[in-house]
């Protein structure tokens, strides 16, 4: 299995911007889990996800910043309010049967997490992410958006950054 989900929600500069990868331990998206946790480098280190120290959800959920992380501050925004909202988006979604319980174990999810470089709301960071990823994640079980939906709304799509 390999499914995956995008959502973007908010504004300003704490806007949540997720893409996110749900796999098999022992398919692609596993590889690819272990590969990105074994190969941080400089500005780019990927973080597994937890609720608190000690308790991580299920799905073992891997964070990877899409912008480079230049300072402390922008750590402690990745570190602090979007982990702990992606791990309680993973744990709610499974909680809420959007992920089945009795594959918890069995999957992995990757998660691209975009925090602007000017954010400094812990509030907004963390709820405009725990909405996104809520959100990729039921899109991504959902096979969201149709092929049928792409084709009908693609000549009048207007990206929000284009």
């Amino acid at each position: 299995m390999l499914l995956v989900g995008e959502a973007l929600v908010g504004e300003g500069n704490e806007v949540a911007h997720i893409d996110l990868l749900i796999g098999d331990k022992d398919g692609p998206v596993g590889y690819a889990f272990s590969n990105s946790l074994a190969s941080p480098r400089e500005g780019h280190t990927p973080l597994l996800a937890v609720l608190e120290p000690n308790l991580q959800p299920k799905p073992s959920t891997l964070i990877i910043n899409k912008v480079t992380i230049k300072n402390s501050a922008q750590a402690v925004l990745m570190f602090g309010p979007a982990q702990a909202a992606v791990a309680k988006a993973v744990a709610d979604s499974v909680e809420e049967g959007v992920i089945p319980r009795d594959m918890a174990e069995d999957l992995v999810v990757i998660v691209s997490v975009f925090i602007h470089w000017k954010a400094r709301d812990k509030k907004k960071i963390y709820d405009y992410n725990y909405e996104a990823t809520k959100l990729a994640i039921k899109r991504a079980f959902k096979e969201e958006p149709s092929v049928e939906e792409v084709l009908s709304k693609k000549d009048k799509a207007k990206h929000p950054f284009a």
